[in-house]
């Protein structure tokens, strides 16, 4: 939730960080957190309780279902967006498939973004909230540097 729709639902005059971290302390030992995402915050599951509460539900594993190849186009879109197919294709080398970018859209990471001004106005790709959500960001300035990259041994640096 936005903090200007809990601003709108607490008052003008309440802090709503306060309120926040008096909720987060209310919640402490619990199965559920308030944490911060996407520019606002999400009362979730704390990581340790989601095993039972997915098999008490009944509702399976939810992941994302990524191929690795996936996660990169979605990594270089993340970085680059705007970003057009072709523009993809500067990156990787090699045409990336609709199918792709239609299986990122479908899982709600990405929509598209604003036509590319080039000669016949190609759509270009941005992350969605629920990016943002899906890897625990709270915006995209989180998302790791190339010296973190390295660091982890995701890239390397001769990349």
């Amino acid at each position: 939730m936005p903090r200007e729709d809990l601003a709108r639902v607490v008052g003008q005059g309440a802090s709503v960080e306060l309120l926040i971290e008096d909720l987060a302390a209310d919640l402490d030992g619990r199965s559920f957190e308030v944490t911060k995402v996407a520019g606002g915050w999400m009362l979730r599951t704390r990581p340790a309780y989601a095993p039972a509460i997915r098999t008490a539900a009944d509702i399976g594993e939810q992941d994302l279902d990524l191929r690795e190849y996936d996660v990169a186009v979605l990594a270089a879109i993340a970085y680059h967006q705007p970003i057009t197919r072709d523009g993809l294709k500067d990156i990787f080398g090699k045409e990336i498939s609709r199918d792709l970018i239609g299986r990122l859209h479908a899982r709600g990471l990405i929509v598209t973004g604003p036509r590319s001004p080039r000669r016949g106005a190609p759509y270009t790709y941005v992350t969605t909230e629920q990016f943002l959500v899906a890897f625990d960001l709270e915006s995209l300035q989180d998302l790791p540097d190339r010296e973190q990259m390295e660091d982890a041994g995701v890239i390397n640096s001769q990349s």
